[in-house]
């Protein structure tokens, strides 16, 4: 069996950090000793010519629009403009096996004992061992030193499947929906839970995108988070939205997504009015999307990440067209991501 003992690899050649942002990014310095040797990716949302101030010693790359659009031409328009959307730019131009994106208002946790969190190191423990999705292990991760699989756990599941995303958590500021920071302004999260979770096959989960890891070369093009923000009429589903197509694909194609650990401190709790703006729209429409989800089925000649994916972007555009136009416009997005994704990664697989 496998067990995340002893030290890591040096991931520093094959591990990019990519963060969306409209400010200058002084939480950074929070972060050195945990990011300074590892390369970073930042995507500047709006405008384009404001210099973003990134503080010394980091060893960084700046998209901004005017960037993506010279990189991608007739087909930019895929990626959102004015929403963290915009991040998943970043996963398609990096050139590492493993992403970790995480939002600028998420700062270092502390554990209960109050040492600080390397949530970076614990994403990549997540990550490089396997995940348990077709049978579930009542105690925890059985990877993770001092845990193993319980009794009644068959052997000839033991060897788990490999591990394409990892789910981090939140301290402070929940992530909630709009009609929940109503309800719970002053709501907090102080619980700290010790410990990590294969979220079982067939099981949709509401995926986060301010501390995430995964592998990109097992899910990379699956990782399309939407269309949002200007110029359409729903936001603040973007990782939902890339977090349900994720796991439908990795259910068909045998790969596993874990959620717990690491926390990240959330320090500001956006505007729920702002919010529910956004949302207003998602609140019904996923009450027709999770069943969609829940019921798909891929082919059996759909055995890569990018098949499936433009088969999802049909089916999305039949059975969800009709709950709203922008769904055969997201559908026509989905499809243009992986022509792009191809197109700064020709040696993907089609």
């Amino acid at each position: 069996m496998a067990h995340a003992g002893g030290p890591l690899p040096d991931l520093r050649k094959d591990l990019d950090i990519v963060i969306p942002t409209i400010r200058n990014l002084e939480f950074l310095e929070m972060w050195r000793p945990f990011f300074e040797k590892y390369h970073m990716i930042i995507i500047q949302d709006g405008d384009p010519k404001r210099t973003v101030q990134v503080p010394e010693g980091f060893d960084y790359d700046i998209y901004t629009r005017t960037d993506i659009e010279k990189a991608l031409g007739d087909k930019a328009w895929c990626i959102s403009y004015k929403d963290s959307a915009c991040r998943c730019f970043g996963y398609a131009v990096s050139r590492k096996k493993y992403i970790y994106t995480i939002d600028d208002d998420c700062f270092v946790a502390k554990t209960p004992s109050g040492e600080d969190i390397n949530a970076l190191e614990q994403h990549i423990k997540n990550l490089l061992t396997p995940s348990t999705p077709f049978f579930f292990n009542t105690l925890y991760d059985p990877y993770t030193p001092g845990s193993d699989f319980v009794r009644g756990y068959p052997f000839s599941m033991r060897e788990g499947a490999p591990t394409a995303v990892s789910h981090g958590l939140w301290l402070n500021i929940p992530d909630y929906d709009a009609p929940t920071q109503m309800v719970k302004p002053k709501e907090r999260n102080e619980r700290y839970v010790d410990a990590v979770l294969t979220i079982p096959k067939g099981s949709l989960f509401p995926m986060c995108g301010m501390n995430l890891a995964f592998n990109r070369e097992l899910i990379g093009p699956a990782m399309y988070f939407g269309l949002m923000g200007e110029g359409y009429p729903i936001g603040r589903y973007d990782d939902m939205w890339a977090g349900w197509c994720v796991k439908v694909i990795c259910d068909h194609l045998g790969l596993g997504v874990k959620t717990g650990l690491p926390y990240i401190w959330h320090s500001k709790a956006s505007n729920p009015f702002v919010n529910l703006k956004k949302e207003y729209n998602g609140i019904f429409w996923q009450e027709k999307t999770i069943p969609f989800f829940q019921d798909v089925s891929f082919t059996k000649e759909a055995q890569t990440v990018e098949a499936c994916y433009l088969e999802l972007a049909e089916k999305v555009r039949k059975e969800l067209g009709p709950v709203d136009p922008y769904f055969n416009k997201l559908a026509d997005g989905m499809i243009t991501w992986i022509e792009a994704w191809g197109k700064l990664n020709p040696n993907s697989e089609p």
